[in-house]
């Protein structure tokens, strides 16, 4: 009989003898460490031996009777699993067991050539990361466990796991025999990641299900204080397709937490938090080539299972190597029918109470509970809102009775996270002061739906969810494409059936998350005081502030342009007016007042002009990063509001002085089709741009004369009128004539499907439709003779 395998001898076909967790490490290092993925080494008792343990010591009828005790009622959970732990706990071992395991533990040392090495200690269910459930949490970890008797002990203290309150709960609940369930214990020489840092990371985005990124989280020390949600951590996002390309680094975005606590080694044996340093908290735990080889790993290690994979990763410190300690399969969002979009819409806003990160892409409106410790679980009613500081696995049966979760402190692999997730919970996490702000009993609305940041409202607000099917939908000849503004959009829709975005807005990004004037990042000696305090805490970590514009607008273009991947994103330069630049950040000093922004100094007309040519360049500086360095050369550069031809020529002569020049490295430059010149002049355009793309809005304001923004003329504002489509068709017409593509990003199609149909019978090249419109588009167009699967 086998009590003790070296990781090297297991595999995925021996779950049954030393659980989930161990035979992932050792098919890890079987497989995958002659490919480079490093694994520290170790090895793991076997279900026989525990087994042999319960039968040594009589066990067998003493745990029957005190389930029986339990399912009947006569016995709480608690005593259950209290009488149990102990019983364990007293047990002494078989002959030949604590030997083998000695024996293991010394070779080990000598394998490493350090003597009373520290490992760690883990426990693995035999029914451990099997896909209906994961058993994150319910069994007892040790680390730093140094010497044989500190091992053995851990490892009885394993063996006694099994019967924690929670681990009872959980088999019941996914109707598990207790008595066939074992547990190994996988032993592994100790990375110390308390003098480096660890994390986690999927080999997909865990809030959309979007298959083709890297998700990694890092924190300094031991990774717990991640998973317990006690600090936020940084967060980077990698584009697999571009990671083996040469001379590109296709790191989509990185965001930097707090990281204000680690957790390290104390004496004997224990761990400890203490305060992370000023220079600690304002720096990345990786670097970017460390970032790469981890997202490489994730990929190699997927590729190997055949499915998306959630993995633990650590650093050994000061200075050492990067380790994967441990892999198993992502069990919610790959599990998802890539059939069914289901979406949801507010219907009203209320006050914004606290935003943190979005878990999920749901909406709840209920009471607030606030819940400050474990003590006050027992108090808390089903359907309300769970407030608190942070949760762990004791927390689960709160969890299953709300209608969603805020938490003060997390990310996206806290605790509260991976199980609201898994729970189908909507949940906004890392907040920082949700308990201090909203009151017990408040009726509140929780939103996951406005992308990667999740706001909790004052107030119940009505609120839409929609499911829609996206099978067996129609092929439509004419390529429908997607209007996006943010890159949390843009993975969000990534299911649907669509050849590319035809219109990523940067007023978004700009405005949202950049929140800057970039004019005043060039100049901020022309700020006041108070203003330059403000930026200066938005670009804090930045050697320049206009270092942060380039980097942040870069990022979110990125991640836009991954997500139809190698499809054409179109990315139209910044398109604000006057009034609209002077309300962010330091933006007063740089605006003119003008009397209708809306035909004043926007779009094309600012790139070239002396007051904005800088700003400019940091935009052209963000497109050039996202296409050269990241490798996504799918961008394309569409212009804006492109008065005359001189225009453009003084806009593309702009660009390429600052290495945008259109036909190198594949660039396409196209034009946005809004004013009738545009139209008049189709020729001389299509002789400067590669393409046209039809705004409707504008066009039709412009050949109206109609203010759109205008309540009393609203009934003039038709793009459907006669003027309108005439000018649509001729455009369309004479741009093809010269071998150039006409698509069309404005409202209309989106608003009114019979306008599409007018756009295919006029031979447009592509629609650009608002996510949610796509379906109805497509059904529209079909119903009109489009082709049919």
């Amino acid at each position: 009989m086998d009590w003790v395998l070296n990781f090297s001898e297991v595999g995925l076909t021996d779950i049954a003898r030393v659980g989930g967790k161990n035979a992932s490490l050792g098919e890890l290092i079987r497989a995958l460490g002659p490919v480079g993925v490093r694994v520290p080494p170790g090895f793991a008792t076997t279900a026989d031996a525990f087994r042999s343990f319960i039968d040594h010591n009589r066990l067998r009828l003493p745990l029957d009777h005190n389930f029986a005790q339990y399912k009947s009622g006569r016995q709480s959970l608690s005593a259950t699993g209290r009488i149990l732990r102990q019983l364990m706990l007293k047990g002494t071992w078989p002959p030949g067991l604590a030997e083998a395991v000695v024996d293991s533990y010394n070779r080990l040392c000598r394998m490493v050539g350090r003597s009373d090495l520290d490992v760690a200690v883990r426990s693995s269910a035999t029914a451990e990361d099997l896909p209906d459930a994961s058993f994150a949490g319910q069994h007892e970890s040790y680390l730093n466990v140094r010497g044989e008797a500190a091992l053995l002990d851990a490892v009885r203290r394993c063996f006694a796991s099994l019967f924690t309150d929670r681990a009872i709960r959980y088999r019941e609940e996914k109707g598990f025999d207790h008595r066939r369930v074992a547990l190994s214990v996988g032993v592994q020489r100790m990375v110390r990641s308390d003098r480096a840092g660890a994390g986690v990371m999927f080999s997909l985005h865990t809030d959309t299900g979007f298959p083709r990124v890297v998700v990694i989280n890092a924190v300094w020390g031991l990774g717990e204080n991640m998973v317990q949600g006690r600090v936020t951590p940084d967060e980077h996002v990698v584009f697999k397709p571009l990671l083996h390309t040469p001379g590109v680094c296709p790191l989509l975005s990185s965001r930097l937490g707090e990281k204000n606590l680690k957790m390290v080694y104390a004496a004997g044996g224990q761990t400890k938090n203490v305060r992370t340093t000023v220079t600690e908290q304002r720096r990345f735990v990786l670097s970017d080539s460390e970032i790469l080889s981890l997202a490489q790993w994730a990929v190699s290690i997927e590729r190997h299972y055949g499915k998306p994979m959630d993995m633990e990763w650590a650093k050994d410190g000061p200075g050492g190597p990067l380790y994967v300690v441990q892999a198993r399969p992502e069990t919610f969002q790959s599990r998802k029918s890539a059939g069914v979009l289901r979406t949801f819409h507010l219907q009203e806003r209320g006050k914004l109470l606290v935003e943190g990160l979005a878990v999920g892409d749901a909406i709840a409106a209920a009471p607030a509970q606030i819940i400050k410790g474990p003590e006050e679980i027992a108090r808390f009613r089903t359907g309300n809102i769970l407030v608190t500081s942070n949760t762990d696995p004791d927390w689960v049966p709160v969890m299953k009775k709300a209608a969603g979760i805020v938490t003060d402190h997390g990310g996206r692999t806290s605790h509260a996270a991976i199980v609201s997730r898994e729970m189908g919970l909507p949940a906004v996490v890392g907040t920082g002061r949700a308990t201090a702000v909203i009151r017990n009993g408040q009726a509140i609305t929780l939103s996951c739906a406005e992308g990667e940041r999740g706001r909790v409202y004052a107030g119940a607000l009505k609120f839409q969810a929609v499911e829609t099917s996206l099978e067996k939908l129609p092929v439509p000849k004419t390529p429908l494409l997607l209007n996006i503004a943010s890159p949390a959009a843009a993975f969000q829709w990534w299911r649907l059936p669509v050849q590319g975005i035809g219109l990523a807005r940067l007023e978004f990004l700009i405005n949202d998350v950049i929140r800057v004037h970039p004019m005043a990042l060039v100049h901020p000696e022309r700020l006041d005081s108070l203003t330059r305090r403000k930026m200066g805490r938005l670009t804090r970590g930045y050697k320049r502030p206009t270092d942060y514009f380039v980097d942040q607008l870069a990022s979110g273009v990125a991640q836009i342009a991954a997500s139809q991947y190698p499809h054409p994103v179109i990315v139209r330069l910044s398109d604000f007016k006057t009034n609209e630049y002077a309300n962010l950040l330091g933006g007063k000093p740089f605006e003119p007042k003008e009397e209708n922004p809306m035909i004043g100094w926007r779009g094309a007309s600012r790139y070239y002009h002396p007051n904005y040519r800088e700003g400019f360049a940091l935009e052209c500086r963000a497109l050039k990063k996202v296409r050269d360095e990241m490798g996504l050369t799918n961008v394309v550069i569409m212009v804006p509001f492109c008065r005359t031809v001189e225009e453009a020529d003084k806009v593309l002569a702009e660009m390429a002085k600052n290495g945008l020049k259109r036909g190198e490295g594949g660039l396409e430059v196209y034009v946005m089709c809004e004013i009738p010149s545009n139209v008049i002049l189709t020729e001389d355009f299509a002789d400067r741009f590669d393409g046209f793309s039809i705004g409707s809005n504008d066009l039709t304001q412009l050949t109206l004369g109609v203010d759109r923004d205008s309540g009393t003329l609203a009934s003039l504002f038709s793009e459907r009128n006669p003027a309108v489509m005439r000018l649509i068709e001729d455009v369309i017409r004479r741009a093809h004539a010269k071998g150039r593509k006409v698509g069309i990003c404005g409202q209309a199609p989106s608003d009114h499907p019979d306008f599409a149909e007018f756009l295919v019978k006029a031979g447009i090249d592509s629609i650009s439709l608002n996510p949610d419109s796509v379906v109805g588009v497509i059904r529209r167009l079909a119903g009109d003779g489009e082709q049919k699967k």
